[in-house]
Order: structure tokens, then C-alpha cells, then sequence
């Protein structure tokens, strides 16, 4: 097996600060102090990996799109690809001995995991066409399956740069909004698949423009049509749920607890709940409610978690046709918000009608795990469902 890795460095990193994706808000981002979700996603794909087979053939693009991240695993790749913008400062991998942000002198090792290590590479600055360019190397390099960390962009990069070519291509989800159906679940299913696999099948690559998704307007388009590892570790492509959710809306404004804080997700079945509660919210963002009084519109982690007060509840919805309550769409509820908060899921019929199971991925494993097995979902003003987390 020989196995392409690309990292887009900058995936996802809109996402907690409010910005509902990275196209275009870049630069916004990291004023806002974003950090980069990819760097951390990739390691845990790639240790997955070597825990499979530690002399698995890798080929990958330079820094910051893969180098440093595969030989910290403890793979030695063949690099067939130089990213044409700035690499990453010091303390990233390289053997420059630079100092790192506290004044510590860096000691020649690669990217060792660290808080700044991970900056670092959301400082480097990188493009869809490298990503286009490096897809084509590994291409060119003979491998077998091309393994890329990233969000729907990435994905539809990925897919144009492969078209034609019969090599099949597998997503470690790293966007904010992650809506095709050719991701893994989480990193560790990604890598799992990609050692397993023995057939593939055609999927759907989906995005949205992010300055509607911003206004409040989700309309996925199909991009590309990919080869993909046949698995039951994969997501299903986004669908829009359907059915009424007046009853449930009356029902949760009905019963909310005074002295209680709201953490009011985003989506179309928790807006109603808002509404019902008696304001106007923000179109795709997160909303905190108190008493009659809306805390923080359109929050971003850091505003959630100083709002919340002593009793904090979380009010979510899953996503239609792929189940994931945390970890798509909503990365403001982040693993520090929902340890501070009971979770209430709420669904229409016609949506949990859809879905077998319901999934999580909030980049924190031990958390994931604490999420998982059998929960209630309120359906109505009344009537709830048990569906399991899995």
C-alpha cells in the first residue's frame, strides 16, 4: 500500500471564532486568534496509521501541508511536492534551531504536538493550487490512495486534480462544515479504512459558498463526483431535514428553566426554537439565552464560555442525513463549552426518521467517547426517541 498525504494547514480554523469557515477569512481568523484544527486531525490519522503498519509507504507534500506531521509519526516519506508559499516559522519540524514564542531555544526536533507548533503552521500561507499541484505529484508518484486532511474546498481540490485517473481519495474531516460524502467519520476511521479497503465506489463532493452560508443560506452543490473506499466508517452526503418543528418549538420554549443558560445551536429546527423564545437569531451561529434576555448572538467559543453561569444547557440539533450532533457545523461547541453543559438534542420526526444512529466528532476522543451509546431526542412538545451515539 503507498499512500498520498495532503494537509491543508489552515482547514477549519474559522470555525470556533465565529466565522463559520476559512474561505476568504484567513487573515480575519488569526486576528480573532484562531488556531489550526488540520495539524492536530492529521496526527491522530497518522498514528492510527503507523499502529497499522509502521512501514507503510507514504509520500506526502513539504511543510506545511504534510512533511513534519508524517515523520513525527515515525514515517519516513518521500516528499514530491514543495509548497510555493512561505513554509512555517521555527519550532515546525525543521532542524533550524530558532527559538520558540516563550524564548526557548528549539532543540532540532520535528513538530512535536505543541500549541505553537500548531500556530506555526496556521502562520504558512498555502493555496488551492497547491493543493491541486501536490495532488498531482502523489499522482505521478504511483500511490494508491490519496488521504487529505481538510474541509469540502479541499475536497473538491482533490477531486478535480484526480479526475480521470482512477485513484481513489478519503477525507480526515478538518472543515467547519464538512458536507460530502467522502470523509471518514474522524481521523482514526480515516486511517483504518485506508488500510482495510479492498473495493471502491463513486461519492459525492458537495460545498456551499460561505458568504450565503454566512447570511443564512445552506445550499450544498455537487462539485465532483470521486472515488472512494466502499466502508461503513464514511459519512453520508448533507441533506436538508424536512417536516414541521412548531410543535417542538412551543414545547422547549414552554419548558425552559429560569436561571438557566441556553446554548442555542445553530441550524433551521433550533432557529424555530428561538423564535418561539422571542428573538431574531443569527442565521448559521450560535446563540446564548438567559431569562428573556439574548446573552451573546452569533458567539464564538470564547464569548459561550463566558456567559455561561452555574446551570448551562446545550440545545442542538443533528445535521440531516449524517447524524453528527458535534463536529460539523458547530465547532463554537467545543470540547470546553459542552464539558460545562447538560446537552439537550432535539430532531423533527421526519429528520431522526432518517438517520439509524447519531454521531459525534468534537476533536476531543475522551470526550467522544463519553458522548456515546443510547440518548433521548425530543421529537415534539411531548414525545422524545432514544437513538444511540455511536
Amino acid at each position: 500500500m503507498h499512500i498520498g498525504v495532503v494537509v491543508n494547514p489552515i482547514a477549519g480554523m474559522g470555525g470556533r471564532v465565529g466565522l463559520k469557515g476559512t474561505d476568504g477569512k484567513v487573515a480575519e481568523a488569526r486576528e480573532r486568534g484562531a488556531s489550526p484544527r488540520s495539524p492536530d486531525r492529521a496526527r491522530r490519522m497518522l498514528t492510527r496509521l503507523v499502529e497499522h503498519d509502521a512501514s507503510i509507504r507514504v509520500s506526502t507534500a513539504g511543510d506545511p501541508m504534510g512533511e513534519s506531521l508524517v515523520r513525527v509519526a515515525g514515517l519516513d516519506p518521500e516528499v514530491v511536492y514543495e509548497p510555493a508559499g512561505d513554509p512555517p516559522a521555527a519550532n515546525d519540524g525543521t532542524l533550524d534551531g530558532g527559538p520558540s514564542d516563550d524564548g526557548a531555544p528549539n532543540d532540532g526536533a520535528p513538530n512535536d504536538g505543541t500549541t505553537e507548533d500548531d500556530t506555526r503552521y496556521a502562520q504558512a500561507l498555502t493555496s488551492d493550487d497547491d493543493t491541486t499541484a501536490a495532488v498531482e505529484a502523489l499522482q505521478e508518484a504511483g500511490v494508491d490512495l490519496v488521504l487529505f486532511v481538510g474541509g469540502d474546498g479541499t475536497a473538491a481540490d482533490v477531486a478535480t486534480a484526480l479526475e480521470g485517473t482512477g485513484i481513489p481519495m478519503l477525507g480526515v474531516p478538518a472543515g467547519v462544515k464538512v458536507y460530502s460524502s467522502v470523509f471518514a467519520v474522524s481521523p482514526e476511521d480515516a486511517a483504518d479504512v485506508a488500510v482495510t479497503f479492498d473495493r471502491t465506489e463513486r461519492r459525492e463532493v458537495m460545498d456551499i459558498d460561505e458568504d450565503d452560508y454566512r447570511e443564512g443560506e445552506v445550499s450544498p452543490e455537487l462539485r465532483a463526483v470521486a472515488s472512494v473506499p466502499v466502508a461503513d466508517a464514511l459519512q453520508s452526503s448533507k441533506q436538508l431535514g424536512g417536516g414541521t418543528v412548531e410543535a417542538l418549538a412551543e414545547g422547549i420554549a414552554r419548558d425552559v428553566d429560569p436561571g438557566v443558560t441556553y446554548v442555542l445551536g445553530p441550524g433551521s429546527t433550533v432557529g424555530a426554537i428561538k423564535a418561539e423564545l422571542g428573538f431574531d437569531p443569527s442565521p448559521i451561529g450560535v446563540d446564548v439565552w438567559r431569562d428573556g434576555e439574548v446573552l451573546v448572538r452569533d458567539a464564538t467559543e470564547s464569548e459561550i464560555l463566558e456567559a455561561l453561569g452555574e446551570e448551562n444547557v446545550i440545545v442542538v440539533s443533528p445535521i440531516g442525513g449524517q447524524g453528527f450532533v458535534f463536529g460539523r457545523g458547530n465547532p463554537q461547541l467545543s470540547p470546553a463549552v459542552i464539558r460545562r453543559c447538560d446537552v439537550s438534542i432535539v430532531a423533527s420526526r421526519s429528520k431522526l426518521d432518517e438517520l439509524s444512529v447519531l454521531r459525534v466528532d468534537t476533536d476531543d476522543p475522551e470526550l467522544d467517547a463519553e458522548l456515546r451509546g443510547w440518548t433521548r431526542v425530543r421529537i415534539g412538545a411531548f414525545e422524545t426517541r432514544m437513538i444511540e451515539i455511536v
